[in-house]
C-alpha cells in the first residue's frame, strides 16, 4: 500500500480516513484521532482512533461507519463486536479503532505510534464544508 493507492475503486485511503473520521464525531465520538502511518509500517496506510464513553456508545460508533461505508467499502476483518471495550475494523489500508475510554487510556496507541503524522479531528472540521 502506497499513497495514491485505492482501498475500492471509488475512495482514495485518505479520504476514506477523513470520512469514517467525520462518522465517528457524528455520532459523539470522544477524541478523534486520524494516525498517517505510512511511514512507519507497509501494513496500513492510516489508524482512526476514537472513543466511546460506554459500551452502548462504543457498539453505535461502529454501527453507524458500517452503516455509512455501505458496500462496496466494507471491512476486510472485525474484532471486538462482542466485548466492545476495543473494536476494530479493518478496512485494509484504513485501521479502525473504537475504544471504551479506559481501553483507550490503557493501550495507549497514539503513544506506541507517537513517530506517525497526527491529525485531530473536531466536530467544527467535520461540519466545514469542503471547496
Amino acid at each position: 500500500m502506497t499513497s495514491g493507492e485505492t482501498t475500492s475503486p471509488f475512495i482514495s485511503s485518505d479520504e476514506l480516513a477523513h470520512a469514517i473520521a467525520e462518522v465517528a464525531i457524528s455520532k459523539k465520538g470522544d477524541n478523534v484521532t486520524i494516525l498517517d502511518v505510512r511511514k512507519q509500517t507497509s501494513i496500513t496506510d492510516f489508524f482512526i482512533i476514537c472513543s466511546g464513553n460506554s459500551d452502548v456508545h462504543v457498539k453505535a460508533i461502529c454501527d453507524t461507519i458500517l452503516e455509512e461505508l455501505k458496500p462496496p467499502t466494507k471491512p476486510w476483518h472485525t474484532e471486538g463486536l462482542e466485548n466492545r471495550r476495543w473494536i476494530l475494523l479493518d478496512y485494509v489500508d484504513v485501521v479502525v479503532h473504537i475504544f471504551l475510554q479506559e481501553a483507550r487510556d490503557y493501550y495507549q496507541l497514539e503513544r506506541l505510534w507517537a513517530d506517525a503524522i497526527t491529525e485531530t479531528i473536531d466536530e467544527t472540521a467535520a461540519e466545514e464544508p469542503e471547496g
